[in-house]
């Protein structure tokens, strides 16, 4: 039994009665105005699974009585004006996969009662609260947790070293809190940003951008006498720094006259440097036309509609991406369109799930992109390998299609405006050397414009366009879950699902699942294979022919992240896709 009004303008108060529905699995009541306190009545729903009360004006506090849930799988209570503690309670819900409290007013310190909830998967999200005191180790014993977000708040002391076991994580993020000491020792914290960690009294680790941890302090008696040897020499120094003051100072003018004397020849020249996070701009650009040659086929790694991508080792060890546009032919500006629109798409989105652009080239000689390069390419070329088709396991592909749907959710719904991507397909779908996707090429990405039509050209790779923009020009959200649901498909297919998505008559439906999955790999293992059929039965509900039926790409990255509790549709080897068609995702 299902109850979901999410997106609508309902307001008032949850009716207490709601909590003598005995057999609701599902409540659903997110993005809507519903004001007051959670009924402690919701407690006795102890068949829920799912209870999303997300961007609401919910106030008071969250009520212990949720605790006695012992079946819920998935807790959103994000984005509402709660108050007070995290109920200690929250930690019997031992099933729990997904729990997100974030973007409210909770207080007090985190319970270490959480640290029982070691179902937990998908996200532990307390970020943007007022939570403080010390960050409980117990937290340590959530090994298979993927996302965990205590951003924003007021957490002191220093990270758990007990975190370096946990090796799920994926994501980290610590940053605006008054935390200090190393950070754990552990793959997700090594190669996370150091955005993940800013704004804090004194972290540090092995991260790039992050100060290195210092050797142990002095003690007070060595200090004493650190303190006397200052003493001695700090009057002779005085009379050296303030010579070298003057030297500096005269050289710095110098240097600053040379600058703009440069600066003034390079706009002349209409020589405009591309900027890069880290580097100097003239000095990147002559890197990246040393590294490839001035753009030598031999570095080339790819080409696609708009130009050749290239790999450029630079002399730092750093090696990026560079997508050189092709030159323009006729006054034609369509390729200069695609490069703003990728520069404009991706400097506004940060997320772990979309390539990073480092840096861009708008030049009368060479207009260029530069990225994070990733190593094993796109995924369309892995499946299209048997040997890479090969490497790519159920567990991995499973991964591969969470990430894009994290990565089009935080685009359609956590951009300050909306994107859409407009040409999502297996080619640009790139994979890190952990199998890791990103979403790439932006191109044609469009923002889109409340309150406005959104007409468009048709643009898109063929086989992944939505059918609706064929004769209605309108680009929405939902063009994006069409592609999804087709990419998605073609993971678990190892090919394009072409003759799945043609199927229209009712015989081609029995079609049995294990005829569909790609034959190169053996059956899924029953620890994977609910994830499998889910993915699948998701996917084909995004490429439904009528968009408004599509689920939206929030709802599919957060229900394939929480997964759902087993299928009773028989055996795995009489499966058809009728009934995996039939499915309410």
């Amino acid at each position: 039994m299902m109850l979901q009004f999410y997106g609508n303008m309902i307001t008032g108060r949850i009716p207490r009665e709601i909590g003598r529905l005995a057999r609701l699995r599902v409540l659903g009541l997110s993005s809507n105005r519903l004001v007051g306190e959670i009924p402690k009545e919701l407690g006795r729903l102890t068949s829920l699974f799912n209870l999303n009360l997300s961007d609401n004006q919910l106030s008071n506090r969250v009520p212990q009585e949720i605790g006695r849930l012992s079946n819920l799988e998935s807790l959103d209570l994000s984005m509402n004006n709660l108050a007070g503690p995290i109920p200690p309670q929250l930690g019997n819900c031992f099933k729990l996969r997904y729990l997100k409290l974030s973007e409210n007013y909770l207080n007090g310190s985190i319970p270490f009662q959480i640290g029982n909830l070691i179902h937990l998967q998908g996200a532990l999200d307390l970020s943007h609260n007022s939570l403080n005191g010390e960050i409980s180790s117990q937290i340590g014993n959530l090994h298979m947790l993927e996302m965990l977000n205590l951003s924003h708040n007021m957490f002191s002391g220093s990270i758990p070293k007990s975190f370096e076991g946990m090796l799920s994580l994926q994501s980290v993020d610590f940053s605006y809190n008054d935390l200090e000491g190393p950070i754990p020792n552990s793959k997700a914290f090594q190669k996370a940003l150091v955005e993940a960690f800013i704004k804090n009294k004194g972290l540090c680790g092995e991260v790039q951008g992050l100060r290195p941890c210092n050797a142990p302090s002095t003690s007070h008696g060595d200090a004493r006498k650190g303190h006397q040897v200052v003493i001695f020499i700090v009057l002779p120094l005085l009379a050296a720094l303030l010579l070298l003051y003057i030297v500096v100072g005269v050289s710095s003018i110098y240097y600053q006259r040379r600058r703009n004397k440069e600066k003034e020849v390079l706009e002349r020249s209409n020589r405009n440097p591309f900027s890069i996070w880290n580097y100097d701009g003239i000095d990147a650009f002559e890197q990246i036309v040393e590294a490839t040659e001035s753009f030598d086929d031999k570095y080339c790694i790819g080409i696609g509609g708009y130009g050749k991508v290239y790999k450029a080792n630079l002399p730092s060890g750093q090696v990026v991406a560079v997508k050189k546009l092709h030159p323009l032919e006729g006054g034609d500006q369509s390729d200069q369109r695609s490069f703003r629109n990728e520069i404009r798409a991706l400097t506004e989105i940060r997320h772990r799930n979309i390539v990073k652009l480092y840096g861009f080239c708008s030049h009368a000689q060479f207009s260029f992109l530069v990225y994070e390069y990733m190593e094993r390419g796109s995924l369309a070329s892995i499946l299209r390998n048997d040997r890479g088709a090969a490497e790519l396991d159920w567990t991995l592909r499973v991964n591969i299609i969470k990430g894009v749907a994290h990565a089009l959710s935080y685009m359609h719904r956590d951009c300050t405006q909306p994107i859409v991507h407009r040409d999502l397909s297996s080619k640009n779908v790139l994979l890190n050397s952990e199998f890791e996707a990103c979403v790439s090429d932006f191109g044609t990405a469009r923002l889109l414009i409340p309150d406005s039509s959104n007409w468009t050209t048709l643009a898109g790779t063929y086989g992944y366009i939505a059918p609706e923009l064929a004769f209605t020009m309108r680009v929405t959200e939902k063009c994006d879950v069409y592609s999804f649901g087709v990419v998605a498909l073609e993971v678990m297919m190892g090919r394009h699902p072409g003759e799945l998505i043609s199927l229209s008559s009712p015989s081609g439906h029995d079609t049995l699942l294990k005829d569909l999955l790609d034959q190169r790999l053996s059956d899924p293992t029953t620890e994977i294979v609910q994830e499998v059929l889910f993915v699948v039965s998701m996917a084909l509900s995004c490429i439904r022919p009528d968009p408004n039926s599509r689920p939206t790409m929030h709802y599919v990255a957060q229900e394939i992240s929480i997964g759902r509790p087993s299928f009773s549709l028989g055996p795995f080897h009489g499966l058809t896709l009728r009934q995996l068609m039939d499915l309410k995702v």
